[in-house]
């Protein structure tokens, strides 16, 4: 079984930080033009009368000193002033030097950290040496930018899973559609007069068709689910019973495609499981179709075993198909993902059929894994919870 497609980040998720983002920048800018320049000026200003100014007026006190020292002749009252001085600026200086070491400098650093967000630039991280308030702000200005950085992350790759999703649907509506194109002016222009050869062309007209119906079924279907907005009918169903009959309709198309298909159910109790039944039945047809289409001419043998697991139920789907390479196995859900880059003829898959399985499962809480070797076949395992019950009754029939 092969796999298609990248899975997406979460649109939604990715415009909501880009508009935070965005608002962001708008009121930073704000504070740089009409608030932090002008007090920031002023602080400079400060700063600069403190750290040059006062140490000149501290030498004009000395002179001044001195002279009256000159003058009166008293020795030590020159002493006594000059000593009181001293002292003085010596405390004034050993504040300063840790206002200086404590506020000024992490508030400069912090400033010129804003500076460079503003410019965005979000890998910037100004060190912190501090505790209390001024030490609190400067972590809180840290994670901000981490958190910043990630979402520019974010956003980069939701940018490139977008411009990766258009050139993959580009690509393939345009080969359906020049088929069904040159086909059709093939008819219109007679090139194709014999009977058995007019038939031909239109069954390759209608499966090109089919096909470009399908994919814009699954991206429509892929869309909402990567939005979060399918709408989803859950009920508490017996599985045992649920996956008997689902599996019974299989049984009769397999056998018609001449298709060898086994199937053992060894639930023995009556779990209940919150399904949407239309939706989990298109995550197992996605499935089993992937392993019909992927069947690369041999006699394929599927395999569906359904049992208990310790919270939950657990189903394997297991082919003899060609199997996958280890190093794409990782990408089978991502959309679009080929192992081959070019589509085979007889391959009508949209490329996006296990990635919707995927979402489709994950909606039920669930998950799905895959275990495959190559030239020996693939197994997908789903596992679902499991609905508690209360004495032998479920807590609910209809969810």
């Amino acid at each position: 079984m092969i796999g298609q497609g990248p899975r997406g980040h979460d649109g939604l998720r990715c415009k909501a930080a880009r508009q935070r983002r965005r608002e962001f920048h708008e009121r930073l800018r704000h504070m740089e033009q009409h608030h932090l320049h002008h007090h920031h000026g002023k602080f400079l200003q400060q700063y600069t009368y403190f750290r040059y100014i006062r140490p000149a007026g501290i030498l004009f006190s000395l002179a001044v000193f001195y002279i009256l020292f000159s003058i009166t002749g008293s020795q030590w009252l020159g002493l006594l002033f000059a000593g009181l001085l001293a002292a003085r600026e010596a405390v004034h200086c050993f504040f300063f030097w840790k206002l200086e070491k404590n506020v000024i400098k992490p508030m400069i650093k912090l400033k010129q950290g804003l500076d460079e967000v503003a410019q965005g630039n979000y890998t910037v991280k100004v060190r912190n040496d501090l505790s209390g308030d001024l030490g609190s702000v400067i972590d809180a200005f840290n994670d901000m930018t981490e958190k910043l950085y990630a979402s520019e992350i974010l956003q980069a790759e939701y940018e490139e899973n977008r411009k990766m999703l258009i050139a993959n649907i580009s690509h393939d509506l345009k080969t359906p559609i020049t088929a069904i194109q040159g086909y059709t002016e093939a008819l219109l222009e007679g090139t194709a007069v014999v009977a058995h050869t007019t038939d031909k062309y239109l069954k390759i007209i209608h499966q090109n068709s089919v096909y470009v119906n399908h994919l814009i079924d699954d991206l429509f279907l892929f869309a909402k689910l990567d939005m979060q907005k399918l709408e989803f009918q859950f009920q508490c169903v017996p599985f045992k019973n649920f996956m008997d009959d689902l599996m019974e309709e299989y049984q009769l198309d397999f056998t018609e495609q001449a298709i060898s298909f086994g199937y053992d159910n060894v639930i023995t109790g009556e779990e209940q499981v919150k399904l949407d039944g239309k939706r989990f039945h298109q995550a197992i047809n996605n499935i089993l179709s992937n392993a019909v289409q992927h069947n690369a001419n041999r006699q394929l043998a599927i395999r569906v075993r359904v049992y208990r697991q310790a919270e939950g139920v657990g189903i394997d789907i297991s082919d003899n198909g060609p199997g996958i390479a280890p190093d794409k196995v990782p990408f089978i859900f991502d959309r679009f993902y080929r192992v081959h880059t070019e589509r085979p003829k007889e391959m009508t898959g949209s490329g996006l059929g296990l990635a919707i399985a995927r979402e489709l499962i994950e909606a039920h809480g669930g998950h799905i894994r895959v275990v495959s070797t190559l030239g020996k076949g693939t197994c997908f395992t789903i596992e679902l919870p499991v609905w508690p019950d209360s004495e032998g009754e479920t807590l609910c029939s209809v969810c």
